[in-house]
This record gives C-alpha cells, structure tokens and sequence, in this order.
C-alpha cells in the first residue's frame, strides 16, 4: 500500500482517535462502479460497498478491519459468456510502525500480508480497491462451461485419454475383483 496525500479518502493518522474507533463506509455510485470496472478489466461491477473502522493497536500501530461486498461480473474463463459473482469477505489490515519491508534482502518472510507499514496517511478506499482485487475468482466459469477432453496421438497408436493418466486409476479396479472374491493372479495361474 503506498502513502497517500492527495486521496480524498485518506485518513491522516495523526488526526485519528487513540481512545475510539474512526469509522468509514463506502458505497460507490453508478459512475464510479463503471470506472473501477473499466480499469479492473471487469464486464460490470455492483453493489459495492466497504465498511469498518480504524483504531488504535497498542502505542503506534493502527488496524483496519471492514466487511468488503461486490457483485462482479467476469468473463467465463472457457466460453467467454459473463459470470457474475458475489464477493463477501471481512477485510483486515495492520498498519505497523516497526514494519520490516519483506523486500529488502534481510528482512524476514512471515508470510502475513495483512501487516503494512504505517505512513502519514492510511487510505480505506485503496484497501478496498486491493482487497477486491485480491477476492475475484481468477477462472470464473459459467455453469455448464468445461473444457471438454483433448486426445492428441500419433496416427496408429491407442489414443491416451485422460482417465489413463490417473495413477491410480488402475486400482479401482483391482479392488473390485478383489471384493468379489476374485484373485486377479488365479487367472494367470491357470
């Protein structure tokens, strides 16, 4: 998350409240939603809305915990045809004023990337737009979409089919002979 200072919706942390709850809540118009889904490459964007609130964590951090909700629309991933989804999902941030930038060489990987380093500013509306990013499907599909079974082979040899790539496909069947009392090697025996 970078500092903003030219964001209308950012919040200068030094006119926070340390004893209370600074709360925010964002419900674009239609004209926004437009916008957002035009430069997220989205097919449509509704209901979006954003709220929470930021407060104090011990001496000099600060959280951020919201509820995001979104109803997108996404190109099928297989047919093209729009799929529209509903993203609910509760949002949390930490913005930590001894943060360690997980880029720098020496720092060490925690694997939490809800920890931010705290600015002069922390902006509600570009956690949103992050947040939202980070909660569309990558593969939307539509109902019915499948990509269906390709069988590429040289011509006179058997086609392998994707079943025969199951490594243990093989087994299931074993396991059936067996469960009928047939012993699978009696038939080699004889």
């Amino acid at each position: 998350m970078r500092e903003t200072t030219t964001s209308q919706t950012a919040l200068r942390v030094a006119d926070l409240p340390q004893n209370s709850a600074a709360p925010f809540s964002f419900r674009p118009d239609a004209a926004t939603l437009k916008a957002l889904a035009t430069e997220l490459d989205l097919l449509g964007l509704r209901k979006l809305s954003f709220q929470g609130d930021i407060r104090a964590e011990g001496k000099a951090d600060w959280r951020l915990n919201a509820r995001l909700g979104a109803t997108v629309i996404q190109p099928c991933g297989i047919t093209l045809e729009p799929v529209t989804t509903r993203i609910d999902a509760d949002v949390t941030r930490l913005f930590a004023h001894d943060f360690a930038d997980p880029d720098l060489p020496e720092a060490e990987m925690t694997g939490d990337d809800t920890t931010e380093q705290l600015g002069r500013y922390i902006d509600p509306w570009a956690v949103m737009i992050e947040a939202l990013v980070l909660e569309l499907p990558l593969y939307p599909r539509a109902p019915g979409a499948d990509t269906g079974e390709m069988i590429y082979t040289e011509p006179g040899t058997k086609p392998m089919r994707d079943e025969d790539a199951r490594p243990f496909a093989g087994l299931a069947g074993l396991r059936d002979q067996l469960a009928d009392g047939n012993d699978p090697g009696d038939a080699e025996d004889k």
